[in-house]
């Protein structure tokens, strides 16, 4: 059956959806940031809103009946305000509540509890003041400082475009030696000793594109295109190109004058209008 189809085999299952990164500079995008995608976009994050259950089956107390154990995340909203804060992998949740036994169950959305707070950045020497959870504030905690629980929580948790691109400000900050703390030379050699392990899991390019939207990626990609073109006009570059292949060809025209005289002299005695025996109406 699939011999039948031109696409042969490629059809046996199914069509390849279209992706960014299959056509147009979505498919020049290298593969240092399409590995912050995938950490960022189709990795499964955290547990946050659920208890998520061990094994694949479970057994109920009353009945003995045996059913798969299905840990299916629960759907979260990020509005625009969770990308100016940092609320620790939290979200708004939308559904239903039935606030009494005796009436209908009514939408409801349930917010985080924000506070406004003061973190501490040891690599980039700055106090930053921030809206945060108290899941953030205990992250924080765990993590033995700010920094660190940036660099150890992977994008698809932080969830919050501000904490992603501070972690990119701060690999930046590492990978060139901290050199905002240069006025303190202990301190500096310190924070480098304490945070260098986390360079380790990236490479220069991967630092360059980390944190960056599809949008900015694609921005950053064509601006990079066009300064690697000459842009040349298409015309002049085919024109190089068959005065190239009729010198080799041993073509006199091309190998005694100047390009554009050789290009005039093999248009005047190859067009098909010098060919003509007859002259147009109006010549």
């Amino acid at each position: 059956m699939a011999s039948a189809t031109p696409q042969g085999a490629n059809l046996l299952y199914g069509l390849r959806k279209s992706t960014k990164f299959s056509k147009g500079l979505g498919a020049l995008l290298p593969q240092a940031y399409r590995k912050f995608w995938n950490e960022w976009k189709n990795q499964q994050p955290a547990a946050v809103h659920y208890v998520p259950k061990e094994g694949m089956f479970q057994r109920e107390d009353f009945t003995g009946l045996v059913t798969p154990v299905q840990n299916v995340p629960i759907p979260l909203i990020d509005p625009p305000e969770a990308h100016e804060g940092i609320w620790g992998g939290e979200a708004i949740i939308k559904g239903f509540q039935k606030r009494t036994p005796y009436k209908r169950r009514v939408p409801h959305f349930w917010v985080p509890v924000l506070r406004r707070s003061v973190v501490h950045s040891r690599v980039l020497n700055d106090h930053m003041a921030v809206t945060v959870t108290d899941r953030t504030l205990e992250q924080i905690h765990d993590h033995h400082g700010f920094d660190h629980y940036l660099l150890k929580t992977p994008a698809c948790d932080l969830r919050s475009m501000l904490a992603i691109k501070l972690k990119k400000k701060i690999l930046e900050e590492l990978a060139a030696g901290c050199p905002k703390l240069a006025a303190e030379p202990s301190k500096q050699q310190e924070c480098l000793r304490e945070y260098a392990c986390y360079l380790e899991q990236f490479t220069p390019e991967e630092i360059e594109w980390y944190g960056l939207t599809y949008g900015e990626a694609i921005l950053k990609m064509r601006t990079m295109t066009e300064d690697s073109e000459a842009q040349m006009p298409q015309k002049v570059l085919f024109r190089q190109q068959l005065i190239e292949q009729l010198k080799a060809a041993g073509i006199r025209e091309a190998q005694d004058g100047s390009d554009d005289e050789a290009l005039k002299g093999i248009k005047d005695s190859s067009s098909w209008l010098s060919k003509l025996s007859f002259k147009p109406k109006n010549w």
